[in-house]
């Protein structure tokens, strides 16, 4: 059974990391870190946009880390014939192979998130994307797929 991991994203002026991103780059940055862990772990990903200028900026977010950080990834379509541990993309078909992890930065649940094991999803701390947001968390559930959330603002750095 499918599971959606919620994260509640905190105020940006609660963060010195990331203070100066809009709510929607807080998103897109901690989804790239949390693509990063999922490659230390061993795990490969699919990060799902909505569009193929957010597929790009996620590319070039990853492209962005340190050499150590290093994430090895392509767009959907790109590189190696086996694929890279992170694929981003943007279609209705979604990742080219199994993959452990979906991170969904797109408005809608994708039809194909109940073949993922693992779904990682946002609340961004902005009005109208918690409203965005609130929508993506009932289609889940339609779905049949188990929920959870973990509120950020609560947690240390």
């Amino acid at each position: 059974m499918s599971q959606t991991l919620f994260y509640l994203m905190p105020n940006g002026s609660n963060t010195q990391q990331h203070a100066q991103f809009s709510a929607l780059e807080q998103v897109a940055i901690f989804a790239c870190e949390l693509a990063q862990q999922a490659f230390v772990n061993q795990q490969w990903v699919y990060i799902h946009c909505t569009d193929q200028d957010q597929a790009y900026a996620i590319d070039e977010l990853l492209w962005q880390f340190e050499p150590l950080s290093f994430v090895p990834h392509n767009l959907k379509g790109e590189g190696p014939t086996g694929g890279a541990p992170v694929e981003i993309g943007f279609d209705r078909l979604g990742a080219n192979k199994n993959r452990h992890v979906l991170i969904n930065l797109a408005d809608q649940v994708p039809q194909f998130a109940v073949n993922f094991a693992q779904i990682i999803d946002f609340v961004a701390n902005d009005d109208s994307h918690k409203a965005i947001a609130r929508d993506r968390y009932r289609q889940y559930r339609t779905l049949g797929i188990a929920l959870t959330t973990q509120d950020l603002s609560n947690t240390t750095n």
